[in-house]
């Protein structure tokens, strides 16, 4: 029996290169230890061509932010008729950004008060702080800021607005910070215990996210089984509403009884810090069957 060709993309060209790499590398050792015959590609604009020549059973997409995660490569495997690991490329374009995915979920889930900014002017009339800034299609947190009065706000905004065609203006929710990682199973998608995050900084920014001890991790999290039964139902809702498949991470804010849905990840990172991981031991998967569980679930779309 031959085995399988499994070709990993990882590093791309957006600002989370290096945490891509870092989740590339774990997959290629676990899918060789998983005997899989493994072709590495670190995507760069150099070689972006050499994506389309690789042949492979499945493409495996460790590739986080713009270009990798924003329904771009996935546009390409699909012309080229290649399967791969993930959602589509309707649902990446959709969850990558933030406020096309607040305008779906609208009145289907608890979302923070939000508006979209282009310029300085559309700012006039927001009067909820703290509040949060944040690109609408970026990942890792990056250019996330707290603004705490309209001086900071506009100071920000205006810093934002010049690198980014546009950002978000959202309420600050004061509440724990949970994340919710489901895994497409033979059986369907499966809710993997919820993870708190306890950041030892004001937010669960770049750097809390990817350096050790930034941060304190509670999995699972200790939650009334009202609110976490509410949390998992509307990641569930969250999911399929969006079209994610194999795998996605949701985070949100809990405030009382309330889950706030905050974002969508459809490629989740998978470096040693990483949320979802983590979530997967939790309930007991190591991580090669973690990986193993998403390249499965490919697979049985493949062969459907």
């Amino acid at each position: 029996m031959e085995r399988e060709r499994i070709a990993v993309v990882y590093g791309g060209l957006s600002h989370e290169r290096e945490i891509s790499i870092k989740s590339g590398y774990n997959v290629i050792a676990s899918l060789e230890k998983r005997g899989s015959e493994v072709v590495p590609l670190d995507l760069k604009r150099s070689n972006i061509e050499k994506l389309l020549n690789i042949d492979a059973d499945l493409f495996f997409l460790a590739l986080h932010g713009k270009f990798g995660e924003d329904g771009t490569v996935q546009g390409l495997l699909e012309l080229a008729g290649f399967t791969y690991t993930g959602s589509d490329s309707e649902a990446s374009a959709i969850c990558f950004d933030k406020e096309m995915t607040y305008r779906l979920m609208q009145g289907i889930v608890y979302l923070p008060e939000w508006k979209k900014i282009t310029t300085l002017e559309d700012i006039a009339g927001w009067e909820i702080f703290p509040c949060v800034l944040k690109p609408t299609r970026e990942g890792s947190s990056i250019g996330v800021m707290i603004c705490d009065d309209l001086q900071a706000l506009m100071g920000e905004a205006s810093r934002l607005i010049e690198e980014y065609d546009a950002i978000l203006i959202e309420e600050y929710i004061a509440g724990r910070e949970v994340t919710v990682s489901i895994i497409d199973f033979e059986t369907g998608p499966v809710v993997l215990p919820i993870l708190e995050i306890r950041p030892k900084k004001r937010f669960y920014d770049y750097e809390a996210k990817y350096t050790a001890g930034m941060t304190d991790f509670i999995v699972p999290a200790p939650l009334d089984i009202t609110i976490e039964s509410q949390i998992k139902s509307d990641a569930l809702n969250i999911y399929r509403s969006l079209g994610c498949r194999d795998m996605a991470r949701i985070d949100g804010i809990v405030k009382g009884d309330r889950f706030y849905f905050l974002e969508v990840n459809t490629i989740p990172g998978l470096t040693d810090l990483s949320d979802l991981p983590m979530s997967a031991r939790a309930m007991g998967l190591s991580f090669d069957k973690t990986i193993g569980a998403i390249v499965e679930a490919a697979g049985r779309r493949n062969r459907r």
